[in-house]
């Protein structure tokens, strides 16, 4: 079953709830689901770009080729 159809197959259930409180859990899941899901925050995003300035300078990093030849060996 595809993405659309599932979603289509939750909406047609959650109409048929008749519980205030599972309805209340729904609307709870779906804002938490919302908030991490959202754009990175200007702070998160300058911690981020801190923390990789940091790796950098301290050598901590990868190559892309060696990173490739890393991944090829994952299979």
């Amino acid at each position: 079953m595809d993405l659309e159809a599932r979603k289509i197959e939750f909406i047609q259930e959650f109409l048929k709830l008749q519980s205030e409180d599972a309805i209340s859990r729904l609307e709870k899941v779906l804002r938490k689901e919302k908030q991490s899901s959202q754009t990175m925050t200007e702070k998160k995003l300058n911690k981020r770009i801190d923390e990789s300035m940091k790796d950098s300078k301290e050598g901590r990093l990868t190559e892309s080729n060696n990173l490739m030849d890393e991944i090829e060996k994952w299979s």
